[in-house]
């Protein structure tokens, strides 16, 4: 799975991937993350099945969708505050599913 993560500007996200990696690898699963800025992701996103972003920019997700095509959704705040990694891996789970 490729997941390319949003954020406001790249950083808070930073986190939040390295244990999301670590969490998927744990489970025996196969990730490729990244995390990158709003100002980024229309650069990248062609490399990744799904787009998860950050709750602080979750009002641009329609954007987001219309721009790159991919399944992409909000990671709630609690889950994106805490890295709730079993709840947001079964929500790329279900992205993943819409590919």
């Amino acid at each position: 799975m490729k997941i390319l993560l949003v954020c406001a500007g790249g950083m808070s996200t930073g986190l939040l991937m390295k244990k999301m990696k670590d969490y998927w690898t744990a489970q025996g699963e196969e990730l490729t993350i990244n995390a990158v800025g709003l100002s980024e992701y229309k650069d990248v996103y062609n490399d990744y099945d799904i787009v998860m972003v950050g709750p602080q920019v979750g009002y641009r997700l329609k954007e987001i969708q219309q721009t790159t095509g991919l399944p992409a959704d909000t990671i709630p705040s609690f889950d994106y505050a805490v890295a709730n990694c079993p709840n947001i891996m079964k929500q790329a789970k279900k992205l993943m599913a819409q590919k």
